[in-house]
């Protein structure tokens, strides 16, 4: 069916958003090249200097009888005094520009309006669309996009098996840029040209800028890649993409290759899944060559072509961080992984005491936080955790309870909310009660406790008992207990849901 015979009935034209692809001619699709041919209205984007690329691709399809519209915008990166600012100039522009297409298509005239790329994809034309499509008949033509094209040309996959990617406007914020690289697998940064100094800077600080390549005016004259570690940022246009390929199948270093240059992080995973990863946890895991961590820890990351994992039990703490280390003894770069925050009551401490012996003393070892239990816990319940408060494990495996017991009565006669860890286990079912008794000693029964279990997993379970309440029965090593101090409110609000917090504000005297 030709373009005329698709036209609405009602007497308008119809509106399309034509994609050209990235840049070569050839890479237009038939379909494209069929709309242009049939409208009778060109339009297309450009600077005020009036040359458009869109046009230049297709100029070999755009007749003499074609009416051509050129929306030219009235600025680009310049500064206006328009009263809208920035935005509100090329808000203005595109409703003028919208206006104009529509006096073409109230005349029964079919529109082809031109886009780089795809018309979709950070394109001029979507501001048309927006304007336009609810009132004709609108028809997108999908084009290759520069993703696509930089990353044909670079001959590497961008994404393969599970791996996600990334789509970045180089104009971020830089912090942002930083976190979101170092999160992802793969990733493409547009919009480079003035942003690139920042741009590289975030795929350094993010520790990717080793595997970052650079591609500019992908299939058009001109075209250039490399690494992008080593492009002039002042020879960096707009048309031009930063790439982190599929890690799958890169190089890593054996391990022998680099004696001496590998490192050991130990990465917290916070109290469940990977929603509670940070970015720079990901980034972490996901550069790593081995994982080494309890096995239930492990198993919360995914799995990745090319890592080792090396699961152990979780009474081996020593012998696990000592193995780190003599990964990156040989050159590997190693993630010790542990569930919450690793400073807390975790891993962390037992690889930098191995870490502090001669053997190991010129091993990088850095320390990344997570989310604690304490404060996913906290979250769920309200805010019980809002003034001063005491972290304290019920285990006494590594410490008498003679030291837990004196403990819990000088935080309990501080008036402190307490968060206790560790609270029992299958062959540990005596120190709840004990921990209670001795609280109810400072406290008054109706202190609320917040009873966490499994935060954050399939079986999570959070709810509040009074101290006088609180049934050793129901405690297990997958609880963590928040006390209460003399200040902390219990609330069931008008939904149902029972909330509690402690006030910021202490009384006086």
């Amino acid at each position: 069916m030709s373009v005329s015979e698709q036209q609405s009935t009602g007497g308008t034209g119809r509106l399309y958003g034509v994609g050209l692809g990235p840049g070569d001619p050839a890479l237009m699709t038939v379909r494209a090249v069929q709309i242009i041919a049939e409208a009778d209205v060109v339009a297309y984007h450009s600077a005020r200097h009036g040359r458009s690329i869109a046009r230049s691709i297709a100029a070999q399809h755009i007749r003499a009888d074609h009416i051509e519209e050129a929306l030219v915008y009235p600025l680009t990166t310049e500064t206006t005094d328009h009263p809208g600012g920035y935005r509100g100039a090329l808000d203005e522009f595109y409703t003028e520009a919208a206006a104009r297409l529509a006096v073409h298509l109230d005349a029964g005239r079919t529109v082809a309006v031109l886009a780089e790329g795809d018309p979709l994809f950070y394109g001029s034309y979507q501001h048309m669309h927006k304007r336009l499509a609810h009132r004709y008949a609108t028809e997108v033509v999908p084009g290759v996009t520069s993703v696509s094209a930089a990353a044909a040309r670079l001959g590497t996959p961008l994404v393969e098996g599970e791996e996600v990617l990334t789509i970045l406007p180089g104009t971020l914020p830089e912090e942002e840029l930083t976190a979101r690289l170092a999160a992802t697998d793969s990733a493409v940064v547009m919009k480079l040209g003035r942003t690139f100094p920042a741009v590289r800077r975030a795929f350094e600080a993010s520790g990717r800028l080793p595997e970052a390549r650079y591609v500019e005016r992908a299939t058009m004259a001109g075209e250039r890649t490399g690494d992008l570690a080593d492009t002039d940022a002042d020879s960096v246009p707009y048309f031009a993409v930063a790439v982190l390929p599929s890690r799958i199948d890169a190089p890593r270093p054996s391990p022998s290759a680099a004696p001496g240059t590998g490192e050991v992080v130990v990465v917290g995973t916070g109290p469940a899944g990977p929603l509670w990863l940070t970015p720079e946890t990901r980034g972490a895991l996901a550069a790593a060559d081995d994982l080494v961590g309890y096995t239930t820890y492990l198993d919360r990351v995914p799995v990745r072509p090319g890592q080792q994992r090396h699961g152990s039990d979780n009474k081996v703490e020593s012998e696990r961080a000592e193995f780190a280390l003599d990964l990156a003894r040989r050159g590997r770069r190693v993630a010790v992984v542990s569930g919450g925050d690793p400073g807390v009551f975790a891993m962390a401490t037992a690889v930098l005491e191995v870490a502090s012996q001669d053997a190991y003393t010129d091993i990088t070892v850095r320390v990344l936080p997570g989310v604690t239990a304490a404060n996913a816990a906290a979250a769920r319940a309200g805010a019980p955790l809002g003034h001063d408060y005491a972290t304290l494990s019920l285990s006494d495996r590594l410490k008498p309870w003679e030291v837990i017991a004196e403990r819990l009565r000088a935080a309990a006669t501080a008036d402190l909310v307490l968060a206790l860890y560790n609270p029992g286990s299958r062959s540990r079912t005596w120190q709840v009660g004990k921990a209670r008794d001795l609280l109810l000693e400072h406290r008054s029964p109706d202190t609320p406790v917040v009873l966490g279990r499994d935060v954050g997993g399939s079986a999570e379970s959070v709810r509040t008992v009074r101290l006088a309440d609180l049934d050793p029965a129901e405690v297990d090593m997958r609880t963590i207990l928040i006390v209460g101090s003399s200040q902390t409110r219990w609330v069931r609000r008008g939904d149902g849901r029972q909330i509690v917090w402690t006030p910021r504000r202490y009384p006086e005297g």
